[in-house]
């Protein structure tokens, strides 16, 4: 999504050492594009569970602004990632909706990439956390883009329609920013400066509300 071009080196940092790990999957809403590291999401939930007394290493991110789901599960089979991780979070799809592909095709690589989150939790469903794609058209870049915002609401319901539908069936959680993310139509202080990603604000929200989730099943 956007206008930067997509690469074929996935985002990911180097680890602090803690008692408990965390993989980030993803595309710009998990890197936190155009907002500091700091801010973004995996980064802000990794400070929450530290709060809460769980010392998580930094987040291990397989992330870039503008990948779709084929173009994730590319980025992982390039990375090989060897071993598992304490949990997970997985949130792909806006640039399915933005570049018009087929539900169908993304239902068929969602499905997969959920599998594959899955495994690298050591097959435990119960520390996966699949996040729903917030409405872009929310944005001053979205009701400035050409495009009817109540046309992308609409799109953007039916993808997250899918990845729930899927995300439920195979018993793991899902976490819905969807709603709170349209908020931004009023609250310029929800999106970046770029006017189109989220704000560290926003960030937070998503943070918050999976930290009780993933601080239950770190024991």
């Amino acid at each position: 999504m956007y206008t930067e071009p997509t690469t074929d080196k996935p985002v990911t940092n180097p680890s602090t050492k803690g008692d408990y790990t965390y993989l980030a999957l993803g595309d710009s809403y998990t890197i936190g594009e155009s907002v500091k590291q700091a801010e973004s999401f995996p980064y802000q939930l990794q400070n929450l569970l530290k709060a809460k007394g769980k010392n998580v290493s930094d987040p291990k991110i397989i992330a870039v602004t503008g990948w779709t789901t084929d173009e994730l599960q590319s980025a992982i089979k390039r990375e090989a990632l060897t071993g598992t991780y304490s949990f997970v979070t997985l949130l792909i799809g806006v640039n399915n909706q933005y570049r018009g592909y087929p539900i169908s095709t993304y239902k068929k690589e969602f499905s997969e990439l959920l599998q594959t989150a899955i495994a690298f939790a050591g097959g435990d469903k119960s520390k996966v956390f699949v996040v729903s794609i917030p409405d872009w058209g929310a944005t001053p870049f979205g009701k400035n883009s050409g495009r009817n915002p109540q046309t992308i609401a609409t799109e953007i319901d039916s993808f997250n329609a899918a990845n729930q539908e899927i995300t439920l069936a195979a018993g793991v959680n899902y976490t819905n920013i969807t709603p709170a993310s349209r908020n931004a139509a009023t609250d310029i202080a929800l999106v970046a400066n770029d006017g189109l990603h989220p704000s560290g604000k926003m960030y937070a929200e998503w943070a918050n509300a999976l930290s009780t989730k993933v601080d239950d099943v770190l024991k």
